[in-house]
This record gives structure tokens, sequence and C-alpha cells, in this order.
């Protein structure tokens, strides 16, 4: 190989090398960030739990507080 060969492949070598980092920096922070949206996700369940327990509440208390007719 020529000088100039040689400098190329190394050159292709070495963006190849940052690339494949930069990429395995992409997929950890696509995992961490697929982990946090499944606990948010998860939250988000046990917060529209409570909200259709507490309008239940909230109307049964509705009901209760009605004047009643005679």
């Amino acid at each position: 190989m020529s000088d100039e060969t040689t400098a190329l492949v190394l050159a292709l070598a070495t963006e190849n090398a940052e690339l494949r980092a930069a990429l395995a920096e992409a997929q950890e922070l696509l995992i961490e960030t697929a982990v946090d949206a499944g606990e948010m996700h998860a939250r988000l369940e046990g917060v529209q739990r409570e909200l259709a327990v507490a309008r239940v509440d909230r109307d049964a208390w509705m009901i209760r507080a009605r004047p009643q007719a005679s």
C-alpha cells in the first residue's frame, strides 16, 4: 500500500471507531430513555387509578350532600 492509501485506511478506521462509539452512546441513552418512559408510564397509570377513585368518592359525597326531597 502507498502512504496515501495507508493514511486513507487509517482515517476511515478512525472515523469508523468514532462512529461506533457515538452509536454505542446513543444506544445507551435510548435504553435509559426507554426505562424512564416505562417508569413514567407506570406512575401515570397509578395516578389515573387514584383519580378514578377520587372521582367515585367525590360523586358519592355529592350524592350524600344533596338535600333530600321530602
